[in-house]
């Protein structure tokens, strides 16, 4: 445990102190709060999450450590981590260092003992908000300026902070992508990975932020995956020749992604398209919606979708500050989902075109597997021509 003092500042004036841990650093992002009770990790490595200060709702934090398995990307992206407690003892067998060390080696800073219920409160009653955490000396009145004078969220574009500057095609050695399990097979040996299935579906991903584990799952379907950066074009992304492309999860505000709404409009009825989270938005922008910023978002693992096609509820994992305005959609592009708690689109799906998208995770790992047909969906839509 260390020592270093421990501020958050939100624009409002509010003012909570802890204890610091983590990077001796003070940085600005939006605060915001995640209700999920496991997956810290996760959370951290999710580009999703540049700019913001996250705070989690579950009370203690850090008791399984940090493995160098379940990164979600090359790095963590999180501006500040905020938590109730820190735990003081660290256990897992594939722990390789304390969630401080993690935190301190990649420069963010964090803060616990702080009341993370009254902040998700305010939060939520308020909306998220601009904020300062610190593990410096500073003063409550330095902090909040800080705050207040931060550049936001809203029209600022994330997307070329996370992306990977050069193309890469993903596991091609198939070493990355087998899905855990552990079960003893017929010859008695212990069995820990499934066997992958040929790779016969090449499709381009546009990499927004794209998580580790949305590759994976692709790969389990038999998608050979060719990453590329999210400024690319439409013509150069089909110059892969693929079957289909996806359209990944990311961070910000979709409405500052001019150069990914003309490459996906320059997609549109060429090969079929699968887009999530910020991929489900700027589909939104390429059919000519627009999108919105939501009061406090949608972050965890307990978010509740109706499907209106089967009248089935998904629990889904969800990570989101901005939803598609269905009042802006023209008629050939249908609302196929909703989210239950507040009714924004969570899917939609193009009358005449081969096109999805959904608004939340599918991939979800630690998190609800509800939602994991739908990359067979795409591979069936690739084959069959239909979502139906």
């Amino acid at each position: 445990m260390t020592n270093l003092p421990g501020v958050l500042a939100l624009e409002d004036g509010t003012v909570f102190r802890g204890v610091g841990f983590g990077a001796k650093a003070t940085v600005c992002g939006e605060a915001v709060f995640n209700t999920s009770m496991t997956g810290y990790q996760e959370i951290l490595t999710d580009p999703s999450y540049k700019g913001q200060i996250v705070a989690m709702t579950y009370p203690q934090i850090g008791n399984y450590g940090i493995n160098l398995t379940d990164v979600e990307s090359w790095r963590p992206h999180v501006a500040g981590f905020l938590v109730r407690e820190l735990s003081s003892v660290t256990s897992n067998w594939r722990s390789v260092q304390t969630l401080p060390e993690y935190l301190e080696k990649n420069g963010i800073p964090g803060v616990q003992g702080i009341d993370t219920r009254s902040l998700t409160k305010s939060l939520r009653v308020l909306g998220a908000m601009k904020a300062c955490i610190s593990t410096e000396k500073l003063s409550d009145k330095e902090a909040v300026l800080l705050a207040k004078n931060w550049r936001g969220i809203v029209g600022v574009d994330f997307v070329k902070d996370v992306t990977h500057p050069k193309p890469f095609q993903w596991d091609p050695d198939d070493q990355l992508s087998q899905n855990w399990k552990i079960v003893r097979g017929a010859d008695g040996k212990m069995q820990y990975a499934d066997a992958l299935p040929v790779a016969d579906i090449p499709i381009v991903a546009f990499d927004f932020g794209i998580k580790y584990n949305i590759l994976r799952r692709l790969r389990q379907r038999g998608f050979r995956v060719q990453v590329v950066p999210a400024t690319t074009t439409a013509e150069d992304a089909l110059a892969y020749r693929p079957r289909g492309v996806f359209l990944s999860n990311g961070p910000g505000d979709p409405n500052a992604l001019d150069y990914a709404h003309k490459a996906v409009r320059g997609l549109l009825g060429k090969v079929p398209i699968f887009g999530i989270c910020l991929g489900h938005q700027v589909l939104g922008h390429a059919f000519g919606g627009k999108t919105y910023k939501l009061k406090f978002g949608h972050r965890g693992g307990n978010q509740p979708v109706k499907d209106f096609q089967t009248g089935k509820v998904a629990i889904t994992s969800q990570n989101h500050g901005f939803a598609v305005d269905p009042n802006t959609l023209p008629g050939e592009v249908e609302v196929t989902q909703i989210n239950l708690n507040d009714h924004t689109v969570e899917g939609m799906r193009h009358r005449e075109l081969p096109v999805f998208c959904v608004q939340y995770h599918p991939e979800a790992s630690p998190g609800p597997h509800d939602a994991g047909f739908l990359f067979d969906r795409f591979r069936s839509l690739i084959e069959t021509g239909s979502l139906s």
